[in-house]
């Protein structure tokens, strides 16, 4: 039960994203690149971290309303 709320914090997060799945796989690399021993520490785990990051930035565009309301902005006469 306790994994519900985790899940809709993902799902919502994931549903932002215009590439959840690139996100989604660059997170797993980052964590299997951590947990694997390397010949020089760090340098791709920190280039994975930042890819991870620079790809969870990029959001989906947003939708726009089928069709704007046009506003009346001509001066009344007052009579």
């Amino acid at each position: 039960m306790a994994a519900e709320p985790a899940q809709s914090v993902v799902e919502s997060f994931a549903s932002r994203l215009r590439y959840p799945q690139l996100f989604f796989a660059l997170v797993v690399l980052f964590v299997l690149d951590l947990l694997i021993p390397d010949a020089i520490p760090f340098v791709d785990e920190v280039i994975l971290g930042l890819l991870a990051v620079l790809v969870g930035r990029i959001r989906a565009p947003r939708e726009e309303p089928a069709e704007r309301p046009v506003k009346d902005v001509t001066p009344r006469e007052h009579s």
